[in-house]
């Protein structure tokens, strides 16, 4: 009877051991999966995906403030208002989508791939139309308002045409390819909607946290400097020291400077800490942003400023997001049991800092047109030029000196962002750990 038995409860056991080992498998593989180190080709999908963002942008900063004056033929007046609103839409729109997907529901692609995909098409449509002349003597305004508002919502100069072209088929095949190579994680994101408050309490709470603050506002003087700079440089070069044909060039010396020492940057970060970067790499620009309007117009010292602004455009935009980390970091200490609010403090990063961009560029807009702006002219009058070295010079060196002042107070450096990783680490082990003891509680409750 006893023999009996025995061989029952193996039999038994070897009926339950696969539908034991399944069960197992099933509670473990979140886990390992939410663990898994993202792939190299995972990293450069998702870095492919963000360079549609980045060429546009750098279109419309530098090209598009000449392109409504010289091409399109409109009156500065109306150019500030478009480049206002078109800034101040690009900045309230951003929170309200990333409100709207958070509250998207999970599908087989993700919550994030399905809005990339329906959206692309109409921003391609949109960017493209933004450089188009209609042929119309009134509602100009309006045209390139619209377009511009629905491509920011979205994200005849033969030449502005062609490119707009070649970055609309940049953008689909970037789109293309971070959706094809990035696949979002299920669990994680879910995790987050469960343990989050409203957004409203949500925002107050991110709205309370100093460190953020102080970031916000060093970063938001900074980035003003560069997209003054970035937003009038084109007219500088070409009515200010006479280089109508060269200004291509020039901004193209900017773009790879600026590109090429990134990777520099990285490495002064990690090795020198980030506050030390923020300081060194975005006061270098001042200097040379002095010497290019109290010297005589000259070509070579035109380059070398460029180069030396590109250096320090890599600096200011990004360092500054690389710090944004710490500061998230650093509120899921202070707020252990408020989770999931990594969308708010990303949109409203951005929020304020293209509000104030749009008002900057509007501002500066309008007063060329107070200074007596001519559309189309060969030659502009003198105060148009003395307002340029301005906007160009004087005011982004006054913004960077305000900006470097507010980061000097910002609190985090390498010394607690090394403490706050590590407690961060030693919080998820105790979450894995626990997480773990669960698992082998609702196995042995299975058995």
């Amino acid at each position: 009877m006893a023999k009996g038995e025995g061989a029952e409860s193996v039999a038994s056991a070897g009926l339950l051991q696969p539908s034991i080992l399944q069960q197992e498998k099933t509670l473990r593989r979140p886990k390992r999966e939410s663990k898994g180190k993202l792939s190299i080709c995972n990293k450069v999908c998702y870095a492919i995906g963000g360079a549609p963002y980045q060429i546009t942008g750098c279109a419309l900063g530098f090209f598009l403030q000449i392109y409504l004056l010289d091409v399109a033929q409109l009156d500065p007046f109306y150019a500030s208002i478009i480049l206002f609103v078109g800034r101040a839409w690009d900045a309230i729109t951003d929170p309200l989508v990333g409100f709207f997907i958070s509250k998207t529901s999970w599908s087989r692609f993700g919550r994030l791939i399905p809005w990339i995909m329906f959206s692309t098409p109409f921003a391609v449509i949109s960017y493209f139309l933004i450089w188009f002349v209609p042929d119309i003597s009134r509602g100009q305004m309006m045209w390139y308002l619209f377009f511009y508002c629905i491509f920011q919502t979205l994200v005849t100069r033969n030449a502005y045409m062609i490119a707009a072209g070649v970055i609309g088929g940049i953008y689909i095949l970037c789109a293309v390819i971070l959706c094809s190579g990035v696949r979002e994680r299920r669990e994680s994101s879910e995790l987050q909607s469960a343990e989050q408050g409203s957004f409203f309490e949500g925002l107050k709470l991110v709205m309370k946290h100093g460190p953020y603050i102080t970031l916000i506002a060093g970063f938001l003087f900074t980035s003003l400097a560069f997209m003054l700079l970035e937003g009038n440089f084109a007219l500088f070069c070409t009515y200010t020291l006479g280089f109508r044909n060269e200004f291509q060039n020039i901004l193209l010396a900017i773009m790879l400077s600026a590109t090429l020492t990134i990777p520099f940057w990285q490495w002064f970060l990690t090795r020198f800490g980030k506050k030390t970067a923020v300081y060194i790499g975005i006061s270098s620009a001042a200097p040379f942003l002095i010497l290019v309007v109290i010297m005589e117009s000259n070509l070579i010292v035109t380059y070398v400023v460029a180069v030396a602004a590109g250096m320090s455009v890599a600096a200011a935009f990004l360092l500054p997001w690389s710090m944004l980390p710490d500061v998230i970091d650093d509120f899921n200490l202070q707020h252990p049991d408020s989770g999931g609010h990594e969308a708010i403090f990303f949109s409203f990063y951005v929020f304020f800092t293209k509000f104030a961009s749009g008002v900057s560029l509007g501002i500066s807009t309008l007063s060329l047109d107070f200074a007596g702006y001519k559309t189309r002219g060969c030659s502009q009058p003198e105060e148009v030029n003395f307002t340029l070295k301005m906007l160009v010079s004087a005011a982004p060196v006054v913004l960077i000196v305000l900006g470097l002042l507010l980061f000097k107070l910002y609190p985090i450096d390498e010394e607690k962002r090394r403490k706050n990783k590590k407690a961060l680490q030693e919080l998820r082990d105790e979450e894995s750990n626990t997480s773990s003891e669960s698992d082998s509680t609702e196995l042995a409750s299975i058995v």
